[in-house]
């Protein structure tokens, strides 16, 4: 049986494929308050301003590739059964290769109507004023936003139950709940982290790679390989 690996990623993962981050100082969100445009009543207030923002995020999502950090942990399903949680909306895990994605914020290229939260689609394009489900709900991004529950945190606290080894690359554990997941790691599992200003995470059997994701995540997928053999 395959060990169990999970990799918990976050905005540090996709911002090595040139996706602004939540923390950019020239970034889409540096030009925009989160009460604006990432929050249910912003959604209320202003709901173009908040379509626009998305909109923006996802053409800006088509315009860029999977790193090589991306790669590597689609890579390691060959060696071990790999589950990737991730904070990003963006879908380039899947685009390099990942099978088992679980994303906790949501995810870019779907929506949902604000009449019934289960009717979810998938999205190509642009959502606009106007554009409904079925029973006539207006169309909205399908991303958590901040004061809304997070429907994946269950799940995802199963899948890190039964970790072997824990990845933690490009998220600083700041945004909850999703920081309280390695709490709920087995204690005898291996820890890496992949941080180029260093690991927060202590008490733990943790390996702190100096890099950043798109550099380090291939190294630790060499050494992990090794490690098998």
């Amino acid at each position: 049986m395959k060990q169990h690996l999970v990799i918990l990623s976050g905005a540090g993962v996709s911002a090595d494929s040139g996706l602004e981050t939540f923390r950019d100082a020239d970034g889409l969100w540096a030009k925009h308050r989160i009460e604006d445009v990432c929050t249910p009543e912003a959604l209320e207030r202003n709901p173009a301003l908040v379509l626009d923002f998305y909109n923006q995020r996802r053409r800006q999502l088509k315009s860029v590739e999977p790193n090589a950090g991306h790669y590597a942990v689609a890579a390691l399903e060959t060696l071990f059964d790999v589950d990737v949680i991730t904070q990003n909306v963006d879908n380039l895990h899947e685009r390099a290769g990942s099978a088992k994605v679980l994303h906790l914020h949501g995810e870019l290229t779907k929506c949902r109507s604000m009449k019934n939260e289960s009717y979810i689609r998938e999205i190509d394009g642009d959502i606009m004023l106007g554009d409904r489900c079925p029973e006539g709900g207006q169309l909205r991004p399908h991303i958590v936003f901040f004061g809304e529950p997070v429907p994946m945190m269950e799940r995802a606290i199963e899948i890190i139950s039964s970790a072997d080894i824990v990845v933690i690359a490009g998220t600083s554990l700041a945004v909850y709940p999703a920081a309280s997941l390695f709490h709920y790691a087995p204690s005898a599992c291996a820890v890496f982290v992949i941080n180029p200003a260093g690991g927060e995470v202590t008490g733990r059997n943790v390996t702190c790679i100096r890099e950043r994701f798109a550099i380090g995540m291939p190294l630790l997928a060499n050494n992990l390989e090794k490690m098998l053999k």
